[in-house]
């Protein structure tokens, strides 16, 4: 990769390359028209040195492009210590829409290669970081995005040059931080390791490097890699992938057909341990958001099972600051123009905090299934995305807690029933409802399926029994609250080791 890098000889004259490029922008003008039929999203990760010109070579790309079809990104240097979600998250954020192109000036590799040399992150986090980015490219891929990954690259002397130059110039010193001198003086460190993280990360999408040393031969170089991956996108369509076919620590179930429906409990008991477990869930919130742990409760189940309600007493001994209720309803446009779990990466609580979905990313494999919202191929993938996406979460410190409430279809249509007949409760039910209803096998089936499928060691699937509503809300304050209990006692630090490298003292 780069350390098997060679500045190239030179085959274009000072003016056959500029004409070069005035066609290569031209073409990438037209590619930027050409990608919204087809509703392909590109992204163009510009990686490289400090010093080396990703500003201005990020510039000079879209100096000719429609503004309305791009947007730039630049992503501060945040230590470690101060980091409030998983170090995805932000990257996810910041998903363009399909038929827009996204420039990212520094993005995954910075992110990870900088926090493990200055030793902010282990060994072992870093390993993990650079799988999580692997993971991610393929899905990007595999729900299609383009993903061009530029690096420039320029040499040791260069670099010191370019700095010591900054640095003359009482204009221009601001530009020149502590981090980039340090990078100098480590340069072969970051040579070493920026190298290994291109080799792990290279399959999905191949790194191209760049000649940072001559601008007009690194924008005729980025220009050429940039609309050939386009072009060849557009030549084959947009990508579909296929399951990946990982393993997964699976817990193989649980099942509805073990669930107890006739559990019920005392209208005494209920009131004592309702007021019991709200308690030690207040004292445990305090707990949660002293250590900074982030916690992630997921809602699915039959239409009239008693979410609502479920969540209401959860919710109720919480602080206010402290949480936020999601319901997740149909995509918008620009949630559907985009991966599926965008919309629920943009939604994740910071540590400390918690979040509670009512629905969620598991829409893909139950309702997106059976009514045809997405294809096969995307919701049998979805799967292992799904997996991915949770362990990202855990292996980050969040404790992830999911729960079917369950009923039958007898006890669903007496409250159907009586919703419709009962006014001021007539809201709660639709047409949609009864549709539903009519499919319940079908339903019956992928629930079955994604129990089995996605309840892992690390977020594991709760079926709860809701034939009595007072039982279900009491089985599922315990579950938190146990939970809750078990992170505050483990308090993992997600492989910390401490801050930015201190600076040598003179002799």
């Amino acid at each position: 990769m780069i350390q098997d890098y060679k500045r190239k000889d030179d085959k274009l004259d000072k003016n056959a390359r500029k004409v070069e490029i005035r066609h290569l922008r031209e073409k990438l003008v037209n590619q930027q028209q050409t990608i919204r039929e087809p509703k392909l999203p590109v992204i163009v990760l510009v990686e490289g040195w400090d010093c080396a010109g990703k500003g201005n070579l990020i510039n000079e790309l879209i100096c000719e492009m429609d503004p309305r079809f791009y947007s730039v990104k630049n992503f501060d240097r945040v230590s470690e210590s101060n980091e409030r979600y998983p170090f995805l998250k932000k990257f996810f954020d910041v998903l363009p829409e399909n038929g827009k192109f996204l420039f990212m000036d520094t993005g995954w590799m910075e992110d990870v290669v900088g926090k493990y040399l200055r030793r902010e992150i282990s060994k072992e986090e870093y390993e993990r970081r650079v799988e999580s980015c692997s993971i991610m490219e393929r899905q990007l891929r595999d729900n299609g995005y383009v993903l061009v990954k530029l690096f420039l690259h320029i040499s040791r002397k260069e670099q010191l040059q370019r700095i010591t130059a900054l640095r003359e110039d009482r204009d221009t010193q601001w530009r020149v931080s502590y981090d980039d001198l340090w990078q100098q003086q480590e340069y072969d460190r970051f040579l070493k390791t920026y190298d290994a993280f291109m080799e792990a990360t290279g399959k999905t999408s191949p790194w191209f490097v760049l000649d940072g040393e001559s601008r007009k031969k690194a924008l005729y170089d980025a220009l050429l890699a940039i609309t050939g991956t386009v072009e060849k996108a557009i030549e084959n369509g947009r990508y579909v992938g296929k399951a990946t076919g990982k393993k997964f620590p699976l817990l193989g179930g649980p099942s509805q057909k073990d669930a107890d429906l006739t559990a019920t409990i005392d209208p005494e008991e209920y009131k004592k341990e309702l007021k019991k477990l709200q308690k030690k869930l207040r004292d445990l919130h305090n707990q949660i958001y002293r250590k900074k742990i982030p916690v992630v409760i997921c809602y699915e189940g039959w239409d009239a099972a008693g979410k609502g309600g479920n969540i209401r007493r959860l919710a109720y001994p919480l602080d206010p600051r402290g949480f936020d209720v999601i319901p997740i309803a149909s995509p918008t446009p620009g949630e559907l123009a985009r991966h599926f779990l965008w919309r629920f990466w943009t939604k994740l609580p910071r540590s400390g905090h918690v979040a509670i979905f009512d629905r969620t990313w598991y829409g893909r494999v139950m309702v997106e299934r059976i009514e045809g919202f997405c294809s096969e191929d995307d919701w049998q993938r979805a799967y292992g995305e799904i997996n991915e996406f949770e362990k990202e979460l855990t292996d980050w410190g969040t404790v992830v807690l999911k729960f079917w409430i369950h009923i039958d279809p007898d006890t669903q249509l007496e409250r159907f029933e009586a919703r419709q007949n009962t006014p001021e409760k007539q809201w709660k039910i639709t047409d949609e409802d009864w549709r539903n209803r009519e499919k319940w096998p079908q339903y019956e089936q992928a629930v079955e399926d994604m129990l089995q499928k996605t309840s892992t060691e690390y977020a594991p699937w709760y079926i709860i029994e809701s034939v009595d509503k007072k039982y279900a809300r009491i089985r599922t304050l315990q579950i938190v609250t146990d939970a809750l209990e078990k992170a505050v006692e483990e308090n993992v630090v997600r492989g910390i080791k401490s801050q930015w490298p201190k600076k040598k003292e003179k002799k």
